[in-house]
């Protein structure tokens, strides 16, 4: 069995590695796409600082998950994990999750008041409900974390 250690190390730099291309795809590559969008379709050039917004918000919504994660793995390596200190990076993941899944929910009902052809409706469905789950999913966790955090005080008392 892989050790802690083994885990979190190629973890964080995996962390790293996404969290800056997200940051090139938040600082670079969308705004640049829906600039050229805009020159392309005029008509449709309205769209671009919404559609920046958006991604630049569901990008967001992603880096805090990614940097909750770095501190919770940081409370793990110092054993300090069943703590109240970890409740509050596991509720900015809860939070940024909501928060992402609320604006994808926004972009299907767009999409799907002005659709003519159910493919991309039928795609925003599914991630809809993905990251629906994946929300509740950390919920259920966040409180196995809490329970944990409880019975681990009440050992400490006892002890």
């Amino acid at each position: 069995m892989l050790t802690m250690q083994r885990v979190v190390l190629p973890l964080r730099v995996f962390l790293v590695l996404f969290f800056g291309i997200l940051l090139v795809f938040q600082t670079l590559s969308f705004p640049g796409k829906f600039a050229f969008m805009a020159q392309e379709r005029p008509e449709e050039a309205w769209l671009r600082w919404p559609l920046t917004a958006v991604a630049a918000l569901m990008i967001l919504c992603v880096q805090v998950v990614i940097v909750a994660t770095w501190k919770l793995l940081t409370l793990v390596r110092t054993d300090r994990i069943f703590t109240t200190a970890s409740l509050k990076w596991v509720d900015a993941i809860v939070w940024a999750i909501f928060a992402g899944w609320l604006v994808l929910v926004g972009i299907a009902a767009v999409v799907v008041l002005n659709a003519d052809d159910p493919g991309l409706p039928m795609v925003l469905f599914l991630l809809s409900i993905g990251v629906a789950v994946l929300g509740l999913v950390v919920l259920v966790l966040r409180e196995l974390l809490r329970q944990a955090t409880a019975l681990r005080s009440d050992l400490d008392a006892v002890i």
